[in-house]
């Protein structure tokens, strides 16, 4: 059986955690607030436990914005040694909410890998809303995750975990890939923070 574990309690790790749980996974769900790391875990019939807890998951979904990554590199540096870590995060520089805040020839997939050397990091659910992973649909089409990054066996074991849950998934190639999904990832915040879509929709893939 696949674990999981999902560090963050917001709608895209009650998202995540749900699609996941329904391939099969075991999810544990891991936040600072023991009340809301509770209630998304048990949506999804799993466990949970507070900030700086052990991670039960080979998998480890970083389910967080960017800006919190350092602080889970602090706690959990040596814990995620030899684990696949899944960022899922649009490092959107909120203050201008015209770029983002890492250089234009890196990633934040990119910076995490050298934060944690020992991990096998991925980038995936960063061009997916909450709502299109939670009904599995954008529109009539099935929602697909995308997922970047250099080791292949850590790629095709998440890319079985969201297709067990039912979702469809894509390998977007290496790890460098992350920086294209990342400005497609900022480009749908942006349409949808200036009401050109809406939240619950996305782009769909047909292939």
């Amino acid at each position: 059986m696949t674990s999981i574990s999902i560090i963050g309690a917001g709608n895209m790790a009650g998202a995540i955690a749900s699609v996941l749980a329904k391939g099969g996974a075991s999810v544990q769900i891991v936040a600072r607030e023991a009340d809301k790391a509770a209630e998304v875990a048990a949506a999804a019939n799993g466990t949970s436990a507070v900030f700086g807890d052990a991670l039960t998951g080979d998998i480890v979904v970083l389910a967080v914005p960017f800006a919190a990554v350092d602080d889970i590199k602090a706690t959990y540096a040596d814990a995620l040694a030899g684990k696949v870590v899944v960022d899922i995060t649009n490092p959107v520089d909120f203050g201008t909410f015209d770029g983002l805040v890492v250089p234009a020839d890196s990633s934040a997939a990119a910076v995490i890998a050298e934060a944690l050397p020992g991990a096998k990091v991925l980038k995936a659910f960063n061009t997916n809303f909450g709502a299109t992973l939670a009904t599995g649909l954008v529109d009539q089409t099935t929602t697909t995750v995308l997922v970047a990054g250099d080791d292949a066996d850590a790629k095709q074991a998440l890319i079985d975990a969201v297709v067990a849950g039912g979702l469809k998934a894509v390998d977007a190639g290496s790890l460098k890939r992350a920086r294209e999904l990342e400005a497609y990832g900022f480009l749908q915040i942006t349409l949808a923070a200036a009401e050109k879509t809406s939240w619950t929709a996305g782009f769909a893939l047909h292939a």
